[in-house]
């Protein structure tokens, strides 16, 4: 499913057109990579929760020259999923 797909399936579900549909999901969206960017994490109960993490720096390694490279450290999103997303997506 991709986007435009997901936004059709909201726009039947929820009596709205793909227009009104395409906007609430990118208001969504938008507000949830405002939330995290910011370091705020966003909790959607059964879903999951959407949060920033930090990695720390690193070293990796070339797999073509083998020379080591130094990764620095990065803040990321991670995902967590609700007890229930898991089992939905499980079949229990």
């Amino acid at each position: 499913m991709n986007k435009s797909d997901l936004i059709a399936a909201v726009a039947a579900d929820s009596d709205l057109t793909k227009v009104q549909a395409g906007r609430a999901l990118d208001a969504v969206l938008k507000a949830i990579t405002e939330a995290v960017a910011t370091g705020d994490s966003v909790s959607l109960t059964g879903f999951g929760t959407f949060k920033a993490t930090a990695r720390a720096a690193r070293e990796g390694k070339n797999p073509k020259t083998g020379e080591k490279i130094p990764i620095p450290a990065t803040t990321v999103p991670k995902f967590s999923p609700g007890a229930s997303f898991k089992s939905a997506v499980s079949g229990k």
